[in-house]
């Protein structure tokens, strides 16, 4: 776990750096500068780009993850990095000549609740294909084991550009019509960025003369598309829909709750950047005893530290609530369901990366299409009756089966799961800490009474955690940070 621990800290940094910003944009600059339908428009157009993206990219991500570290020799590897830069090629041109001819009735459909949608509806293919190129060139990075830079690009860049852009929103440098445009121009630069970064670190010598098994690969990339974006379709798909079924401003508010919960799932993301070709890895040289202890300790080492980030955002829900306008707290239960979703995400570790780098990957083809019919069967329930809990509720249900489907084959197949002990310590004392700080409340301000409550919960789950070696992980880390 050497490289995997310092470099998820690494990683961590980053994408904590870059959330942290991301809150400044979402809970106070957005919200303030500006309107709730424009706001949920961005939110709406962004989440509706990210629904598609994994179509344009073509299972190309996950492809040269699992594949590229079994091609040996410099003429494999440059002929199937040849395949990788074209294949996404394969779904935008054909989508991109429908878009063009069907544009109006794709426009008009989109916009038959919302009539703000129908003039941007073009932005939302042009960030998909940003978004998609950008992830293929984080992956062709990934394969060298940078994740660094990449990881940079993925979580400040674009937050640090949109801040400067709602700033010149609010000084009225831009018009709001002006702000939208610049948003999709941002992911096309960021693209742009990390195609040079990546080919600097490996600059493709095209060869079309694929002298490999391209069957294998395409059928592959063929069926990842949709299995290998589960868990990121899921929460956009709810933004998707709730445009299609209720007023667009309250996607504004479901987009604030579903950041807040998302900070849990920053550990997972950093950890995942080196974990995942490092699995892929193991399963190439078939070593299962580095994929067993892989499995257990990043789930472990997960559960310990996003759990503590979740009880910080439970304890503290109704203080941050109170800094936002009345109108978002709407979204204040939202915030505590997909919470619960983030956390359990964290305890699968990497299932996923077993899943899509073994020769099982196919049943992640079947079991993401069932749960993405079972959230669109729940959001067209549940939206109408419970508005913006609906979609938070249908969410939990649909990965609650999912991350169910998903331990039980690794399980059958590897005979291993991510389980152990001290799992269900680190879960009792999470459920423990939580309920026992959400009614506890101060008198003080609200930025006081976080402060307070965050500092008594860190440090008595901190002293818990390391007075019992809840982690090996953990507690060496604990252990020099204490040396020095």
């Amino acid at each position: 776990m050497g490289i995997v621990i310092k470099q998820s800290i690494q990683n961590t940094i980053t994408t904590y750096l870059g959330f942290a910003i991301g809150a400044v944009n979402t809970l106070f600059l957005y919200t303030e500068f500006m309107t709730p339908e424009y706001y949920g428009l961005v939110g709406y157009l962004l989440s509706t780009a990210n629904v598609m993206m994994p179509f344009f990219m073509f299972g190309v991500s996950n492809t040269l993850v699992k594949f590229y570290s079994s091609y040996k020799t410099k003429k494999q590897q440059n002929s199937f990095l040849t395949l990788m830069l074209f294949l996404p090629l394969i779904a935008i041109i054909p989508i991109g000549f429908i878009g063009v001819f069907s544009y109006e009735a794709i426009s008009n459909w989109l916009a038959s609740e919302n009539a703000i949608i129908k003039d941007y509806t073009y932005l939302i293919f042009v960030i998909a294909v940003a978004m998609a190129y950008f992830e293929v060139f984080f992956a062709w990075s990934k394969i060298h084991f940078k994740s660094a830079f990449g990881n940079i690009m993925k979580e400040i860049f674009h937050r640090v550009c949109i801040l400067f852009l709602l700033l010149a929103l609010h000084y009225q440098l831009l018009t709001v019509e002006q702000f939208i445009t610049a948003i999709a121009i941002v992911y096309v630069v960021r693209m742009v960025i990390m195609k040079l970064y990546a080919f600097s670190i490996r600059f493709p010598k095209l060869d079309f003369k694929f002298n490999f098994e391209v069957f294998s690969v395409l059928k592959y990339s063929f069926l990842i598309i949709i299995a290998g974006s589960v868990a990121m379709l899921m929460l956009d798909l709810d933004k998707t829909m709730l445009g299609k079924l209720i007023e667009i401003k309250k996607i504004a508010y479901f987009n604030v709750a579903v950041f807040v919960a998302a900070v849990i799932a920053v550990p997972a993301r950093a950890m995942h950047q080196i974990t995942y070709p490092l699995t892929a890895k193991y399963l190439n040289e078939n070593d299962k005893i580095s994929l067993a202890d892989l499995y257990k300790k990043s789930s472990l080492n997960l559960i310990i530290v996003s759990g503590l980030i979740f009880i910080l955002i439970i304890v503290n829900i109704n203080q941050l609530y109170e800094m936002l306008k009345p109108e978002y707290s709407q979204a204040l239960y939202v915030v505590i369901i997909i919470a619960t979703v983030k956390l359990s995400d964290n305890l699968l570790g990497i299932n996923n990366s077993i899943i899509f780098n073994s020769n099982y990957y196919r049943i992640i083809l079947f079991f993401g299409v069932l749960i993405i019919v079972v959230a669109v069967i729940l959001n067209y329930i549940l939206i109408p009756i419970y508005d913006i809990n609906g979609a938070a509720i249908a969410t939990f249900l649909a990965m609650l089966l999912y991350g169910s489907l998903k331990v039980w084959y690794v399980n059958l197949k590897f005979k291993m799961h991510p389980f152990s002990v001290n799992t269900l310590y680190s879960l009792l004392l999470i459920l423990v800490l939580s309920a026992s700080f959400y009614f506890w409340e101060f008198s003080f301000h609200p930025i006081i009474n976080i402060i307070i409550k965050s500092f008594i919960v860190t440090v008595i789950y901190g002293f818990v955690v390391y007075r019992f070696r809840f982690s090996e992980d953990i507690s060496n880390i604990l252990n020099k940070i204490l040396r020095r």
